[in-house]
């Protein structure tokens, strides 16, 4: 953000520093001081990073890969090391957070905190309702039982579908064996969605920065606020 934009924003009262409305000249230590921009803060720590990618087909969802391929951090441009937020399989596609803030990595992955991911699968076959039905109810899959948040009949053309299915947890290949399970082998995987976070204008190997608000909501979605003194993720991959 420009100084000029900045100065504009104090002008009109839409700054406050630790609940105080700012007024230009006004000194705070970002690192300390909990500074909002229209009741939403801004990053309490200046070296948080935090990219939206929308992931192609064949690229590895890890921060390093020991066998050359190529790595979602590969498609991004971050003045410190960020690492991806869960993970997309190879073969799918869609939406992929990339940060080094541990502790929104840790909301959005862990199922306990309950932030949905939302998926498009083209799938060979057309379900019914009860197909539907049971991939709410539950998949019986070699690691456990898997069940979908709720799941949406979007579109058929032939003998092929396309269904939304959102999520909780994120277990390897879950989505792609739960369709399978019900004898509909998913043909194509897009996620579209991480909780309240949405982009259908990023194409395929780009990304953007997430905005303060996005953030926040991230935060939001999984009961937490983003004031709580986020940590920086120091591990490699």
């Amino acid at each position: 953000m420009s100084r000029r934009k900045a100065e504009d924003l104090i002008r009109a009262g839409r700054v406050t520093i630790d609940g105080r409305t700012a007024v230009l000249g006004d000194r705070a230590d970002p690192a300390t001081a909990r500074i909002a921009i229209d009741d939403t803060p801004l990053p309490v720590r200046p070296d948080l990073i935090y990219l939206l990618l929308n992931k192609p087909r064949g690229v590895i969802s890890t921060a390093a890969d020991t066998h050359g391929r190529r790595t979602v951090v590969d498609l991004v441009e971050a003045k410190s090391r960020v690492y991806p937020v869960g993970r997309l399989d190879s073969d799918s596609e869609g939406l992929l957070i990339l940060t080094n803030d541990g502790t929104l990595a840790d909301l959005v992955t862990h199922p306990r905190y309950g932030v949905t991911k939302t998926y498009i699968a083209r799938v060979e076959g057309v379900p019914g309702r009860a197909d539907l039905e049971q991939l709410q109810s539950g998949v019986e899959l070699e690691d456990g039982l898997a069940a979908a948040e709720s799941t949406k009949l979007v579109a058929r053309h032939g003998q092929e579908a396309l269904i939304e299915v959102v999520m909780t947890e994120g277990r390897k290949h879950e989505v792609r064996r739960m369709l399978a399970g019900i004898g509909l082998p998913v043909l194509r995987l897009v996620r579209t969605a991480i909780g309240p976070l949405r982009d259908n204008q990023l194409s395929p190997g780009e990304s953007r920065s997430i905005t303060t608000a996005e953030v926040s909501a991230l935060y939001a979605a999984a009961g937490a606020a983003w004031d709580d003194s986020p940590a920086i993720i120091e591990h490699e991959d």
